[in-house]
Order: C-alpha cells, then structure tokens, then sequence
C-alpha cells in the first residue's frame, strides 16, 4: 500500500514506478493539477498527481499499478459534466485521457471511425465531415467533451429523436479493466450476436468499470437539406400537438425538437443576453425544431406545408424559418445560452427523464414549489421533449441547504411517473443519493455485483454512482 501523509500521497516509488510509464510530459503534480478544478462547473479536484498516457498499453500499465497498491484513479476527459463524476479527492491519482487524442482511421464505405477517447466530439464530427459523412451525436460542448466521456455518460444531445443515445453510435470499444486487463473490442460490424455485447457495459457506466481508450463510431451519410425553425405556441398541449405534425408529416426527417418555456425564452433574448428575438416575447411555450433531408426545394415546401396547416389550426402561434447559417445558429444560440440564468442568482441545473403526458403537471407542480420560497421567475424549463427530457435551471442560491430543498423538488416527484433523475448527465456523486428514486433495489443490487466483479477493490471512480 502507498504511504500517505495528512491524506496525501507520500510514496515518492509509486510516483517514480508512474513516471517510468508515461514519463516526464505525462505527469503534472501539485498545484498544476489542482488548478484545473477552475473549467469544473462545480465540483474539487484536490488530488495531488496527474497521468497522462498516450497509449492503451499505458493505461493499462497504470491501472495495473495501482491496482496492486489500491490506488484509487479517477478518469478524466474534457471536464464538460455536470454531475461531480470528475471529482478527484487528495488521495485520488487522476488519469486524464487528454494525450489520446487520435483520429485512427475512417471507413467509408463500411461509415465507422475509429478514434481514441481523448478525440474531441467536434474533431470527430469534422474528420467525418471531410469525407461527405457525419457523426450525428451533437450537443453545446461539441468542442470541449470527449468521446470517452461521452460513452461513459451515454451523452444524448440535440439529435436523439433521428439518430437515439451515443450507445446507439458505439459499435466497438477498447476499455481496460481495473487489474490492467486490456478487452479489445472494436466491432466495425452493425450486426454481431457472437456472445455477450460487452462495449455495453462501459457505455453509461461513468468509468466505474473500466476505462475506454479507443472507439469504433457509426457515421451516417450527409443529408442534402437542412432547415430549421422557431415556433410560438399557446400551450403545452399544442407542443405535443406539433411535434405530432412534423413528425408523422415530414417523413422521417425530424431530426431535433427542443421546448422552450416561455420564460427561457423571454429572459434569453433580452438584455443583458445578446439574442435577438426572432419572434416576439410573451408567448406560454416555444419549439425549436431541425428537419434533415435528401431534397432541398421539396423539403422545404413540405415543411411549409405542414406548417401552414399548424398556423390554421390555431397550433402555432408564429413561425419563422431559417434562411441562413447565421439565422439558423441565432435560433439554436437562444436554446443554449443557459448561463444566462446566473445573473439572476447562483443557480442549479438539473437533467431528468419523464413521460411527455407528465411534463406539463411535472413542469407546474416544480415551478410553483420553486416559487413559493425563492419568488418569481426562479425556475427555466427547456429540454429535448420529443426524447422525453427535460433541463431545469434554478435560480435560487447554491448553498448546502438550498441544494437540498431544490433537489427534493426536482426529483420526488419522478418516482410516481417512472421518471428518471438523470436523462443523460450521469449520476456522478450528486445524484447518488437519488438513485433509488430511479432504479429498484434489484437494479442497484446488480450493478454494485457487476462493480465488485470487474473492480473488486473499487479503485475505479471511487463513490460515483453509489457509495
């Protein structure tokens, strides 16, 4: 066992036997790793050394290091969660991924990429791009996040009613186990039923099983059309009601359908944001919705069409369409522009699934909670409903105890309607006491013996997920 002095590390052999793996350029020691605590929405990194490998095979060569001495590791990628699973403690060792950062190889004609998981979400979908293909996973921190870290979170993003989760993305992982055991698993294929499917294991898991260090990505062929559109709406019901429409009127071509409540939208494109308002304020509920398609002019009448009949209907209030790259990234900057809400008070940002016929009573029953002990305009409602998930910013202090209180909130009332408290952050350590609202005891049960199998002496992402 290494030797610790007041909780830190103290055995000068671990650290020399780690630098004899990654060398002198892949260590940072001290303040250098402490600092980095500062790109963390929330959260401490207080660990004293830093690893940065540049291969599986030195992964796999630390991990068994520490392994031996029960050292805990926590993983680290771009440092974009929300959920404090980069939390790192001063007796953590961190192994960031940050000097994997390889564009391996693309297929073409099978559309797969192999990447390393320190590759960037934003590098990948780039090298796709360069060969008239797309790697449809799209979310705001497309230029910070990882693809590691977007398998071990099972990242959902902006896309997910056309293309599903980034576990409907991964046909292939490499991952090394916590004894430095390397499973090389780098499926190119769609179809492979040869045994048990093991990438799924680590996809979702939070580096709590192993840590993935390559993967096989699915790319889809560039579509010819684009278009995207801002609607006002007068009521959740007329919400459902469009996503309906476009849905089954555009054949298959909706591809993002993000609400916003009114609100968000209102507070979002008035000063001190800079968004303009493309429509005008006031309205109960707005939508923002992408169709991708083959024909350019026939796309685009068919949504004409489709929304014409909404506009009579009385569903949409307004619509505007986008004619430009610059009006279309001017729509999307409203819906992403979430920090806003800080000017109001220090806030909390929450990430649940529920059924679509529960947001509306879910959506009132927490605003008005909200309401009643921070006042007005506290609460921000916006999300991917055609996928079921909602965001939700609360300005209302961050303190321990209006932590709690918001949080109580948020989460109770999911486990009447077979909600979730995580729809694509995770559960990291701030969600963990809330776990059983989503899983049974069964559930969680099976995933503390999958735990105990793969990292028997849990030095993996020690505390994440459960205790």
């Amino acid at each position: 066992m290494p030797r610790y002095l007041n909780g830190r590390m103290s055995s000068a052999n671990l650290k020399s036997e780690l630098r004899a793996i990654v060398g002198e350029q892949g260590m940072l020691e001290g303040a250098a790793v402490r600092e980095r605590a500062g790109t963390l929405f929330h959260g401490h990194i207080d660990a004293d050394l830093l690893v940065r490998p540049r291969s599986t095979e030195q992964v796999s060569a630390v991990l068994r290091l520490c392994h031996s001495r029960a050292q805990p590791v926590v993983t680290h990628g771009g440092l974009t969660g929300l959920v404090n699973g980069a939390d790192a403690n001063r007796d953590d060792i961190v192994l960031s991924l940050e000097a994997m950062n390889a564009i391996e190889r693309i297929d073409v004609l099978g559309r797969s990429l192999r990447v390393q998981a320190g590759v960037k979400l934003g590098q990948a979908q780039r090298a796709a791009e360069e060969h008239g293909l797309v790697f449809p996973l799209d979310l705001g921190a497309r230029d910070s996040a990882t693809v590691g870290g977007n398998i071990s979170t099972n990242a959902g993003g902006l896309r997910v009613v056309r293309y599903g989760m980034m576990r409907n993305l991964v046909l292939g992982v490499e991952a090394v186990l916590a004894d430095g055991t390397v499973l090389t698993s780098l499926n190119r294929m769609l179809k492979n039923n040869a045994g048990y499917d093991l990438k799924q294991l680590f996809i979702g898991s939070e580096g709590t099983l192993g840590v993935v260090t390559r993967a096989e990505l699915k790319l889809v062929s560039r579509t010819r059309s684009q278009e995207t559109l801002l609607a006002s709406l007068p009521s959740f019901e007329a919400l459902v009601d469009l996503l309906g429409r476009l849905d089954a009127g555009l054949g298959g071509q909706l591809a993002a359908f993000e609400a916003l409540w009114g609100n968000y939208y209102d507070f979002n494109t008035s000063p001190p944001a800079q968004n303009a308002a493309p429509l005008a304020r006031g309205a109960p509920f707005y939508a923002i919705a992408e169709t991708l398609g083959g024909d350019p002019e026939s796309d685009r009448a068919r949504l004409e069409s489709v929304l014409g009949e909404a506009l009579e209907a009385g569903v949409v209030s307004d619509v505007t369409i986008a004619n430009s790259e610059t009006e279309r990234r001017a729509i999307w900057d409203i819906r992403e522009d979430v920090w806003q809400v800080k000017n109001i008070a220090p806030l909390l940002t929450f990430d649940v699934s529920l059924p679509i016929e529960n947001m509306k009573e879910y959506s009132e029953e927490v605003c008005e909670s909200v309401r009643a002990f921070a006042g007005d305009n506290r609460a921000f409602v916006f999300g991917h409903m055609a996928d079921g998930n909602l965001h939700l910013v609360i300005a209302a202090g961050d303190d321990a105890a209006t932590r709690a209180r918001v949080e109580d909130i948020v989460y109770r009332p999911l486990a009447a309607i077979g909600g979730s408290v995580s729809a694509e952050h995770g559960i990291g350590l701030e969600k963990r006491a809330y776990l059983p609202l989503s899983r049974t005891a069964a559930e969680i049960s099976t995933m503390r013996l999958l735990k105990n199998a793969l990292d028997p002496k849990g030095i993996l992402n020690r505390g994440k997920v459960f205790a």
